[in-house]
């Protein structure tokens, strides 16, 4: 594997604890720093995160391949996306996590592509 390739897993495995943001705990995880790359991240490379980090979350929650999730993660990923404003864009650069206003924009996307809720 190329050094490329390992950094964005393990970007992806950050994310992961990012999107149990993807609607999950209210509050964020004490021990958890936000990967630098979010400051500078387009959002067509968030919604990529995102998509990831659904794709993760949700394999494990359903016990299937993410392979198969990709079209209801993309789904997910494309309509939150589109859903925060600036400021909560912003505010999931900062920390890694949505927000509470971001985190129902995203529940709202999971309901409307199919995808289990993440238990809290």
């Amino acid at each position: 594997m190329t050094f490329a390739f390992r950094s964005i897993l393990a970007a992806a495995a950050m994310t992961v604890c990012a999107t149990a943001a993807l609607a999950g705990a209210s509050s964020m995880p004490t021990q958890y720093q936000p990967d630098p790359a979010l400051k500078t991240a387009s959002v067509g490379e968030l919604r990529l995160r995102v998509g990831q980090a659904c794709a993760v979350t949700q394999a494990r929650i359903q016990n299937v391949s993410e392979s198969s999730l990709s079209r209801k993660c993309d789904c997910y990923a494309g309509r939150t996306m589109r859903a925060l404003s600036d400021e909560e864009v912003q505010a999931y650069r900062d920390t890694g996590v949505f927000n509470d206003t971001a985190r129902a924009k995203a529940l709202n996307a999971i309901d409307s592509c199919r995808l289990q809720r993440p238990s809290l």
